[in-house]
């Protein structure tokens, strides 16, 4: 008699801006699918920064607690001097995501950089890697004449790109120019997502109100700065982190000391992540206004067939 065919268990997908708690609800969500339906879920990270070792203050890594609750795959995976492209994390969370399915434990994808979301989940259009020359004086120049100066020269060889790309996104606009000066089209708005993901995909975006998300983010950056974070990127600094390292949010601030220039620049961020979130399709919808994590984690469950 042939046994039944178990059908791969959809994976969860966890979006939302800097600062909404999308650990928080990931935890909640993942002690529900125990309790509830006997699984065994893994939290993937799809944060660009999380991915280095040093910065877990900083860039609001999972903690030791959360991680005992819920286990945390690719954080801290990189020394900080190291530097990453989103085809190289993709082909780790590739890996990492197929043996899960395919051991039956469902992969709970947390993320808040988007094209690493869509990295993590669907097969992106690479484009040929940097040559390490052309690199480095990029980096150069945007250490020395800054982000926005290149985002100009960018936007004259390439407007679709640059309105693609934050003109404060080094990483991304050093990016570009490289491509462009190896023939290559930088890609468009249109690479961030696709709706074609290799595993069926819970897609759930987190939303909040917003004057109420940036309190949090002003609370939650003098909560990291008590905690240490000036400290942690002192000491990346002076390790020698990489310009993918610099990019994370309040690095550059914290070495000036200046707090309020960080908590400035985290929710203009944030308004853009809820901008881009609140656009995706097939997205479900979960706005955490006034609400705790396991009350929404019970609205995830409820989404799921």
């Amino acid at each position: 008699m042939l046994s039944a065919v178990t059908a791969p268990l959809p994976l969860i997908a966890i979006f939302g801006p800097t600062g909404i708690g999308k650990t928080a609800v990931a935890v909640a969500v993942a002690e529900r699918l125990r309790s509830e339906r006997g699984e065994d879920p893994v939290a993937v990270s799809a944060d660009a920064l999380q991915l280095y070792r040093g910065l877990e203050i900083l860039t609001g890594a999972a903690s030791a607690a959360e991680r005992e609750r819920l286990e945390h795959r690719l954080l801290g995976i990189l020394p900080i001097g190291g530097r990453a492209t989103a085809g190289e994390f993709a082909r780790l969370a590739h890996a990492e995501i197929d043996a899960l399915v395919a051991e039956g434990r469902r992969p709970i994808v947390v993320g808040g950089t988007g094209l690493y979301l869509r990295a993590a989940l669907a097969d992106l259009d690479l484009r040929p890697p940097a040559d390490p020359a052309r690199r480095e004086h990029y980096a150069r120049r945007i250490a020395a004449e800054g982000a926005a100066a290149l985002h100009a020269e960018l936007a004259a060889r390439d407007a679709g790109a640059a309105d693609a790309t934050a003109p404060t996104d080094g990483q991304r606009i050093a990016r570009a120019l490289e491509l462009l000066d190896q023939g290559e089209r930088p890609p468009a708005g249109g690479q961030l997502w696709t709706s074609h993901t290799r595993h069926p995909t819970l897609l759930v975006a987190l939303t909040m109100d917003r004057e109420l998300l940036y309190r949090r983010i002003d609370a939650r950056v003098e909560a990291m700065v008590a905690r240490g974070a000036a400290d942690e990127v002192c000491r990346a600094h002076a390790a020698g982190a990489s310009p993918s390292v610099r990019q994370a949010l309040g690095f550059e601030e914290l070495l000036r000391g200046d707090v309020a220039a960080m908590q400035l620049r985290t929710r203009r961020y944030a308004k853009r992540q809820l901008t881009w979130l609140r656009k995706l399709p097939g997205a479900r919808h979960v706005d955490l206004t006034g609400r705790d994590p396991d009350d929404a984690a019970r609205d995830v469950l409820g989404m799921i067939p």
